[in-house]
């Protein structure tokens, strides 16, 4: 054998040699690449469904917020429209009852007009157990009138009030100043500031 044929005898016996070696990492990374793909793929698949799963758990939560504070707002308004119908009803048994006290008061008065007309007439009797009777009797209807807030108007002197009183005779200059009352007649009583009984008086002329 000539050594040219030997020399491409191994050359070629070379080329054999080397071929194995290179190829199949070649192939290998062939194969890796399509796993990685898929992999990557699975990930951001993973990724887009939490994102999705994050954006409904958000939805949900606001609109039960929205709900909350709706159902908040109507508690509040049914609240506030029971405390303004259960200060109406208050308001309306005050006055229901102030109504009938005034009332009661006012079928009284007869009664303490002639109580004081007995003491009167008991300060001229020798009899001093009658005189302290209607005294105390007169005394103790003074006292229930004041716990219920029933004062008389006894203006005696002052300047006339219209809105107190009745003027049902006219006095003389000599009596006092122009304008004022110079005599009680009879008594008028008011509760808490509202008139149950004019006073009946006397006043000097302007």
């Amino acid at each position: 054998m000539t050594k040219k044929k030997k020399k491409q005898r191994g050359e070629s016996m070379q080329d054999v040699e080397q071929k194995p070696v290179t190829e199949p990492a070649e192939e290998a990374a062939d194969v890796e690449q399509p796993a990685l793909d898929a992999e990557a793929a699975q990930e951001a698949a993973k990724e887009e469904a939490e994102k999705a799963e994050s954006t409904q758990a958000e939805e949900a939560l606001a609109a039960a917020v929205a709900k909350q504070e709706e159902y908040l707002a109507m508690a509040q308004r049914v609240q506030a429209d029971f405390e303004n119908f259960r200060r109406r009803n208050q308001n309306v048994r005050k006055e229901a009852f102030d109504d009938g006290a005034r009332s009661f008061a006012t079928t009284l008065l007869p009664v303490i007009d002639n109580l004081e007309r007995a003491i009167l007439a008991a300060a001229e009797s020798p009899d001093e157990s009658l005189r302290s009777g209607v005294e105390m009797v007169h005394r103790q209807l003074c006292e229930a009138f004041e716990k219920r807030g029933i004062t008389p108007i006894d203006r005696l002197g002052e300047r006339f009030d219209p809105n107190l009183e009745n003027a049902v005779m006219q006095g003389a200059p000599e009596d006092g100043e122009p304008g004022t009352v110079c005599a009680v007649l009879q008594k008028g009583y008011q509760m808490e500031g509202m008139v149950l009984r004019h006073a009946m008086v006397k006043v000097v002329p302007e």
